[in-house]
């Protein structure tokens, strides 16, 4: 019995070790992306590239969850208020829902599903066929040209899909509460614009910019610092989806602990 303490310090002493290591190799990662984007030479076209990418060959995808999210929501709404006489509330209550939380919320879980694995994947690939060495015998900037320009397109194009998202699901909203409480277009949307504030849009689009940065530099880390050949690969793009999702969440609360203490102040 007294020696099982001793045989298990090691072990917890490499994971600890190991943890921390992670922390550091990832800090570098971050600190070695703000250093290469602020200098020539800039990789526009391929910036371009990935914002077609990540943001036309989204919508399909986005367009119809955000739709199913505003019909689902406001379905699932309408007893609550009903038995309360607030129907008539209904606008108010998705506007401010879908705007504050749902739609940043799904738009940056469904990309980070799709967008993450997929940049993890792809630069992982690279990773273990030594096409990332091959880029550096030939003077070209691997960390330029594969993570620089993918974060960039990530972090411009996550809120425009949410503010895309945002609209799909008041559309679809719309349309299920024209179906049912007979509301004009006009008066449904004068009635989602007076519930939004200036703070909610702004909130929504800092946790759009914060979303598509974690999205785009936890799949190039999990991608450039794969290993173990193909298997690896899938690891690098598991990897990619389940720390996006887990931070997106983290970076979720702490955004509406600021904006409710700067609400309530």
């Amino acid at each position: 019995m007294a020696e099982e303490p001793d045989d298990r310090k090691p072990l917890l002493s490499k994971k600890i070790d190991k943890f921390f290591t992670g922390l550091a190799d990832a800090w570098n990662f971050v600190k070695r992306f703000f250093q290469e984007v602020l200098f020539p030479p800039y990789e526009f076209k391929e910036v371009i590239h990935q914002c077609y990418r990540i943001g036309v060959e989204s919508l399909p995808l986005i367009s119809l969850t955000g739709f199913i999210v505003g019909v689902v929501f406001t379905n699932q709404s309408r007893p609550s208020l009903s038995e309360f006489g607030a129907a008539s509330w209904l606008p108010s209550l998705i506007s401010i829902a879908v705007v504050r939380a749902m739609g940043p919320l799904v738009t940056a879980l469904i990309a980070a599903g799709k967008v993450g694995s997929s940049i993890g994947a792809e630069i992982g690939s690279m990773k273990v066929t030594e096409q990332i060495d091959a880029m550096e015998v030939s003077a070209t900037n691997p960390f330029k040209f594969l993570v620089v320009t993918r974060v960039l397109a990530t972090t411009f194009m996550i809120p425009l899909l949410v503010m895309y998202t945002d609209f799909v699901a008041l559309m679809g909203s719309f349309l299920s509460v024209n179906k049912n409480e007979m509301v004009s277009m006009t008066t449904f949307f004068v009635q989602v614009f007076e519930s939004i504030t200036f703070l909610d849009i702004t909130s929504s689009l800092f946790k759009s910019v914060l979303f598509g940065f974690t999205i785009g530099i936890v799949g190039c880390y999990k991608g450039y610092n794969s290993s173990k050949g193909t298997e690896g690969v899938g690891r690098a793009a598991n990897a990619a989806v389940v720390m996006a999702m887990f931070l997106i969440f983290i970076e979720e609360l702490l955004v509406l602990q600021i904006v409710n203490a700067i609400r309530g102040s």
